[in-house]
């Protein structure tokens, strides 16, 4: 027993250690943040978010949707379990339960507003098929379906994994005593799982209370503590600090979760053996449980379906002939095939080290006599993990690993998902741990075995089925995220998310929904392999016991040498081609699609193919990573949105001095660090066939968009997480003064109820799907859209056609600086214009003349330069209409 606990002591060190790294120092560095403001320590952030406006409101709405969506899920998910464990229903049936069940995490989860949009939205794929809108998607309810959705398959693993350790030969005992069916279920299934059941509903409930994908979708005017978090953090003027406190506060409830389950797990109960036994025939215990299991399956297939449909049609819904183009679209990306070997090669170590570390940590707390605080702490860790949203734990390890060996490295992203998705295979590893008989060990030690071979020989085979799960869901998970990874990938690190990422950028849903379809195809068959095994292993009893073990052994021994022989190859791999890129220019951009190509058709032409690397962010997390990053960052040049550019170097000094000679035609805004690539302006987008059956007049000027006609049927954006929106309030302030800009503002704000987006793409998202008939977005995204035949127009509004610059920099990296970055910046300002400029009309440089045909009808440059400053001063303003 000496031994035994001096090895868990190790086993428990070392976990206790990577925890302290990859855990305690990101929250250590996330707390210190949250009370740093300019460099002075005190609680002033605390005070500005506590008594800010709406976040005890959005705070109170979190709680109570993520509470009702984990007491759903979870209910849910205890009957689908149920019904695999506890019936006779045809074992097939049983099976598509079992798959249907964890279907959603299957797929990216920033498909999943995408779908309800565009399953259940106005122009819905069920709305149509019904001729009606089911129900309304925005606001509570709509949360409340997409996280219920979102945390099922969550919920079921961890039930279903423990229904597979209760011993159903109580059942029989329970019935011989004289117990009522009541009192059996109680006792015998109920009682046994109360301790699982509060972790499922824990841990859905902070899936529910951190994400932030659902919201930006379907949230509305439901505004909850994820989106406040994402608007500090990733707004456009990312506060880190402030978004330190909504981030700190949003931990608070993990310490009722721990003190919850700390007394829950006094109704553990283990076994000595699990007993197999035939259960008692009853057609309406099976009738019931198969028709509100069918009913559940139903419900996942339908908001999934719109994926298997919306890629294979022209355009949907305005051209719904069957083609293939997309998806010839996206097997035409050349950098695909790197892309998605990155991914596989993530997901293997993830579930790899991710399956080492939880089986570890588990072992320490269920089948050890280590001091309950020690165990509490590992406990509390898994809660911990569980709390902290994706994209904080990715600017943490941003903020700390930059400038270290570890960044942008393959190995960074692997910790970080180990670290991430920690709490529900330790959940599940303990719980199976627990049911197990806890004398093992102490019988094995007495016949001379050491504890290793203990493990090894006695409890891992018993531990299969759950092992195999761990390793699934690590690697399920690996393949799907996205929120932290996007800021620790490196341009030679990207993964398959990131590419769904990009394109959600450049609103290519189509080309979203074919790669999801691809990551599904992959986790589909990494499950059916696993799920292979599980059903040898589980058919162990049968007369081939023997036989069907040593298989098992075998094909164990297969799958895990084809497993590191793989790792290694695609390793090795990727260090050959990490060292022949290695003098490539990393370019990170903010711009557009139309923008990007004609950058890279610009080096291209002039000989600089295959000397680069291109990757492309959203503005406000590639701003985020600029100012969190500093000159540490992998990019060499970057093309961004001109005014962080500015903040940038005047907090950092990090852009070198161009070295090539330009002239504005506006000289005021030239700088030495920069050069504008691009003018970006605002104008009125109309779906006209939406506004043809609403029986509603074009509007002219954004005035019109607060008429009492357009409720309910306007998007726009919100200036505090996008800058697009900027572009609206530009125009109001300069056509109406503040006052009047109030008065607009406030009206188009009433109008667009649900509809006013996050993201600055939001409003064109809304206006294609049919979900409004009128957006405020990007002029060129509106042409295109256009030019594509799409029901889609523009209207330049006569309070004028305001613009945004993007620019590019090369960073300063001292003696490190690629030289081809200088060569690279210049080629672009002075070969690529011509062709930007097909795009976006707006003349910039001197000898430059602006394209009459292409152009806005009435483009005006606001009175005060476009800083920070008076960013500031206007999201204020947008603050006080709401």
């Amino acid at each position: 027993m000496i031994r035994k606990e001096r090895e868990i002591k190790f086993i428990y060190v070392l976990v206790i250690l990577l925890f302290a790294v990859f855990l305690g120092i990101p929250i250590i560095r996330l707390l210190f943040q949250s009370f740093f403001d300019d460099g002075a320590a005190g609680i002033s952030n605390y005070v500005e978010v506590l008594t800010g406006r709406g976040f005890m409101q959005a705070l109170g709405n979190s709680l109570a949707v993520s509470a009702c969506s984990a007491l759903a899920a979870t209910f849910l998910a205890f009957i689908l379990a149920y019904s695999i464990q506890y019936t006779n229903l045809n074992k097939k049936f049983k099976g598509l339960i079992r798959t249907m069940a964890v279907l959603p995490m299957l797929l990216p989860t920033i498909t999943y507003g995408f779908a309800i949009i565009y399953s259940f939205g106005k122009q819905g794929l069920l709305t149509r098929l019904f001729g009606v809108q089911l129900f309304d998607i925005y606001g509570f309810y709509g949360l409340l379906f997409g996280y219920v959705i979102y945390t099922l398959p969550i919920s079921f693993m961890l039930i279903l994994n423990t229904m597979g350790f209760v011993d159903k030969k109580f059942m029989v005992v329970s019935r011989v005593m004289g117990d009522g069916a009541a009192r059996t279920f109680w006792q015998t299934i109920l009682r046994p799982l109360l301790g699982t059941l509060a972790a499922s509903f824990v841990q859905c409930f902070f899936l529910c209370f951190t994400d932030y994908g659902i919201p930006a979708s379907v949230g509305g005017e439901y505004e909850v503590v994820a989106s406040v978090l994402y608007n500090e953090m990733l707004g456009s003027i990312p506060n880190f600090s402030r978004g330190a406190v909504v981030a700190v506060m949003m931990l608070i409830p993990s310490v009722i979760s721990i003190a919850l389950l700390k007394y829950l797990e006094r109704y553990n109960i283990r076994y000595s053996k699990i007993s197999e036994i035939e259960l008692k025939t009853n057609p309406v215990r099976d009738t019931v449980c198969g028709a509100l299991s069918a009913l559940i399956i139903v419900c996942v297939l339908a908001i999934f379906a719109v994926i298997f449909v919306v890629p294979f049609v022209q355009e949907w819904p305005y051209q719904v002939t069957f083609t293939l183009d997309h998806v010839r679209d996206v097997l035409n990306d050349s950098s695909l095939f790197g892309v998605y070997k990155n991914s596989i090669f993530v997901a293997v170590l993830t579930a790899v080290i991710g399956l080492i570390v939880t089986y570890g940590a588990a072992l320490a707390t269920a089948r050890s006599q280590l001091n309950g605080k020690l165990k509490s702490v590992i406990d509390a860790i898994a809660l911990v993990t569980n709390t902290i949203p994706g994209m904080v734990i990715g600017i943490a390890f941003m903020f700390i690993f930059s400038g270290t060996s570890l960044q942008n490295t393959f190995l960074l992203i692997i910790l970080c998902n180990v670290v991430h998705f920690f709490s529900t295979p330790y959940l599940m590893m303990k719980n199976s741990l627990s049911k197990l008989n806890s004398s093992w060990e102490t019988t094995a030690s007495l016949m001379g075995d050491t504890w290793i071979k203990t493990i090894v020989r006695i409890v891992t085979p018993n531990m299969a089925s759950t092992i195999l799960e761990v390793f699934s869901y690590y690697f399920v998970n690996a393949m799907v995220t996205v929120s932290a990874v996007i800021f620790i990938a490196g341009a030679r690190t990207m993964v398959i998310t990131t590419k769904i990422k990009e394109l959600q950028y450049y609103n290519k849903f189509n080309e979203v929904f074919v790669l999801s379809l691809f990551i599904l195809a992959t986790n589909l068959v990494v499950k059916g392999l696993l799920g292979y095994a599980i059903k040898i292993k589980e058919g162990k009893n049968s007369v081939k016991r023997r036989n069907k073990k040593m298989k098992t052994r075998k094909a164990a021994a297969v799958i895990m040498s084809a497993v590191v022989l793989g790792t290694f190859g695609l390793n090795a791999c990727q260090g050959a081609e990490a060292g022949s890129a290695s003098d490539q220019v990393v370019i990170y951009s903010n711009a557009d699609d139309e923008a990007v190509e004609a950058m890279k058709k610009t080096l291209d032409e002039n000989g600089y193919e295959g000397k680069y690397l291109f990757q492309t962010f959203g503005t406000s997390e590639l701003g985020g990573k600029v100012i969190a990053e500093g000159t540490n960052i992998e990019a060499d040049l970057i093309t961004l949105s001109t005014f962080y550019i500015d903040s940038a170097q005047e907090q950092q000094n990090m852009f070198q001095p161009l070295n090539f000679d330009y002239t504005l035609i506006d000289s005021a805004s030239q700088k030495d660090y920069c050069a504008p690539i691009t003018s970006q302006e605002g104008t009125i987008i109309v779906n006209t066939q939406v506004l043809a059956e609403n029986n509603l007049d074009m509007p002219t000027c954004l005035k019109d968009l607060t008429k009492e006609e357009y409720k309910d049927l306007i998007s726009v954006t919100d200036i505090k997480s996008s800058s697009t929106a900027w572009l609206l309030i530009q125009a109001l302030v300069s056509e109406y003064g503040e006052d009047g800009a109030k008065e607009v503002l406030t009206g188009i704000y009433e109008n667009a109820g649900p509809h006013i987006e996050s993201s600055g793409s939001g409003p064109l998202k809304k206006v294609r799907a049919g979900e409004v008939a009128i957006g405020f977005g990007l002029r060129q995204q509106a042409v295109a859209d256009k030019a594509d035949g799409l029901p889609i127009d523009f209207v330049d509004p006569t309070e004028g056609n305001f613009s945004l610059t993007e620019s590019v920099a090369v960073i300063d990296k001292g003696d490190n600086t690629n030289p081809l970055a200088q060569e690279m910046a210049e080629c672009i300002i002075t070969k690529g214009r011509s062709e930007l400029q097909k795009y976006y009309p707006n003349a910039l440089y001197e000898g430059e003349t602006t394209d009459a045909a292409n152009s806005s009808t009435y483009p005006k440059i606001f009175p005060e330069p476009l800083t920070l400053e008076l960013l500031e001063k206007h999201q204020e303003l947008s603050e006080s209409c709401k």
